[in-house]
């Protein structure tokens, strides 16, 4: 929930001021504002280098945790000396990169003494030159006599010229070696061995990472009390501080009792237009991970109502939705089951996430089971994973309604399957509805009827959604009221004027034409409602409110999103058991596995983009004001060795 702020002016003695601010930071509930505007001092240099210490360590597995103990002294040795070992690692990792290149430049050559062409060069009273050129069928230089061809490597010629006078030579590219291919060979094993020692010493470092982060936390907490203190003014002469700080109203009365004993005296001041109120949200349990969500796009404005278990949610619904798979949700539950037993101390964002995660698996096999959607899997009509399914009978629902209509639905099944003039059993009609294949039986008739189903179903989760987005802030915007019957209208009436039938139909609900006609009457009603309310709320600029009926249109169609993912995975799982069932057991198997790999991972991603679009976009239009400022009170942060 969003608690709401007020502003207060703390007034103390010097002498007060170090113990006021150490309670502050203990009670954590104060966000201090600036009044000379001073901006706060640069992080200390063993921050930064603690900082980049724990970021370097974290690359390499966790050894044994260091409990020796120490301060920072000695924490900024082992960070200076980690610091020091990543500074050597990447000069190293550079020239036995250049070494590596230039072996490859002079390897065709051979290996070879300088001193001894330097011996020739002197006492034979000749210039030994190294050449190379884009390689030839003969390697033959027919200029020169002196040229001698040595190798060819890598679409190049390699010679040795030994002439009296240096010259070059057309169309050769003369090379200069400084070092011969032994001693480069040699250097080249130096430093692997070299990285190789560096690289273990620095990874017997990675136990300090928890020390490290602790002697971090501590340092953090004194620079964010020194960034604290230096916002405060000093009125007279430097023996009366002056500190202006948002405190949440639930925590006023806290605020004065730790007061107590100190020369400190506080009171509420004005609100000012200049002041930009932070957004102080608390929850816990599932709301904080759905805070934690929230957070990603925006932060509530103080106007708002708090979103966060909302979005939660309709978040783990849309990924359900997406996903449609019990199969998968089976998997990310063992996955959660891993993650939980492999980091067994998790806490903070890390435990929320692995929460979420556990959230996501059940809904997933949920939405699954009711859908029978097993891993892409086609379930036969008589199955007992097909009886214990909603949609399956659903879908008996719709073929049985159709076929004591005798409309055009009718017609057209029964013209491509006649043997179903007889039946009049609702599962019989799905299960005489089928394709005889090698890889099994295609009931065309339950996979039409399940994906209309559920198409119409994403469209009234849709509309569903933007409703209690209207619904949150009713009072604000009442004329919401009149675009949720105009949905719910639209809803009605558009199935019989594109002559479709509707779930309100065959499940004998509402009659096509006393659906159409509500539907249309809702329409009116609800359009008209809409930009009266917002003419007596905004006056003459309540008229602009007509334009939103194609914001409106066009956010339910939007949920669309739903079914089209949910049927795209549906296919390609589908897909991926078809084609693996022709490669045989052992290929099958691998393609199948693969395929399942990337539909999952494919799927994940766009549960995750689509499930938080639809919170954040659509639904967010009609309720969330959004643009609010954080509420970052001064508190003390705990370290992995203090927390319990």
């Amino acid at each position: 929930m969003i608690i709401n702020v007020v502003k207060y002016l703390i007034i103390g003695v010097k002498e007060e001021i170090d113990k006021f601010f150490e309670m502050a930071q203990e009670q954590g509930f104060l966000e201090f504002l600036s009044i000379s505007g001073k901006k706060h001092i640069e992080q200390p240099i063993p921050v930064q280098s603690l900082l980049t210490a724990i970021k370097i360590l974290r690359k390499f597995p966790l050894r044994e945790t260091y409990f020796g103990g120490g301060e920072l002294p000695f924490a900024m040795q082992v960070s200076e000396r980690i610091l020091e070992l990543k500074e050597d690692l990447e000069k190293l990792h550079e020239e036995k990169r250049l070494l590596e290149a230039e072996i490859s430049r002079v390897a065709p050559f051979g290996d070879f003494s300088m001193e001894d062409l330097e011996y020739v060069e002197r006492e034979g009273d000749r210039k030994i030159q190294f050449f190379c050129r884009k390689a030839t069928k003969d390697h033959i230089v027919s200029t020169d006599s002196a040229v001698i061809y040595i190798a060819t490597e890598y679409g190049l010629d390699y010679f040795i010229a030994i002439s009296e006078e240096p010259f070059t030579y057309p169309g050769m590219i003369e090379m200069r070696i400084d070092s011969p291919l032994g001693e480069l060979q040699n250097r080249l094993h130096f430093v692997t061995e070299t990285i190789h020692r560096l690289e273990g010493e620095l990874k017997d470092y990675a136990g300090h990472s928890e020390f490290l982060q602790t002697v971090l936390t501590d340092e953090i907490n004194k620079y964010n009390l020194i960034c604290a203190k230096k916002d405060v003014s000093y009125p007279l002469q430097n023996s009366v501080f002056s500190i202006e700080a948002w405190i949440p109203e639930n925590k006023v009365s806290v605020f004065f009792d730790f007061l107590e004993g100190m020369a400190i005296h506080a009171t509420q001041i004005a609100v000012e237009k200049k002041d930009r109120v932070p957004t102080c949200m608390e929850n816990e349990g599932a709301g904080l991970v759905g805070e934690d969500l929230v957070k990603i796009y925006d932060v509530p404005a103080i106007t708002d109502k708090d979103p966060s278990k909302w979005v939660l949610w309709f978040f783990v619904l849309f990924f359900a939705v997406i996903i449609g798979d019990a199969g998968y949700g089976a998997l990310f539950l063992l996955l959660a089951v891993y993650l939980k037993r492999k980091y067994p101390a998790l806490k903070g964002m890390g435990a929320r996430m692995l929460k979420l995660l556990y959230y996501l698996s059940y809904a997933c096999m949920i939405w699954g089971v009711l859908t029978c959607s097993y891993f892409g899997l086609r379930i036969s009509p008589e199955s007992f994973l097909s009886q214990i399914s909603p949609l399956h009978y659903l879908a008996e629902q719709k073929a049985l309604y159709h076929f004591q209509q005798h409309d055009s639905v009718y017609e057209h099944w029964v013209t491509t399957y006649p043997q179903l003039k007889t039946i009049t059993d609702g599962r019989a009609l799905l299960e005489s509805a089928a394709s005889v294949a090698k890889q099994g039986n295609t009931y065309k008739m339950l996979e039409e009827f399940s994906g209309n189903i559920i198409l119409e179903i994403t469209l009234l989760i849709g509309l569903i959604h933007i409703s209690l987005s209207f619904l949150r802030v009713l009072r604000k915007n009442v004329a919401g009221l009149g675009w949720i019957a105009f949905m719910v209208g639209g809803y009605l009436y558009f199935p019989g004027m594109l002559q479709s039938t509707s779930l309100v139909n065959f499940m004998g609900w509402v009659d096509k034409g006393l659906a159409a006609a509500i539907g249309l009457e809702l329409i009116y009603v609800g359009l008209t409602f809409a930009v009266f309310a917002a003419v007596i709320q905004r006056g003459l600029k309540g008229f602009g409110e007509i334009s939103s009926i194609i914001q409106i249109f066009v956010d339910v169609l939007s949920y669309l999103r739903l079914y089209a993912l949910s049927l795209a995975g549906a296919i390609m799982a589908s897909t991926f058991n078809q084609e693996g069932g022709t490669l045989g057991l052992v290929f099958g198997a691998l393609a199948i596995l693969l395929g399942h790999c990337i539909n999952i991972t494919v799927g994940f991603m766009g549960g995750i983009i689509h499930g938080l679009r639809l919170n954040f976009l659509e639904w967010y239009h009609h309720c969330f004001d959004g643009g609010g400022k954080l509420f970052k009170p001064l508190k003390k942060l705990i370290g992995p060795s203090n927390e319990t």
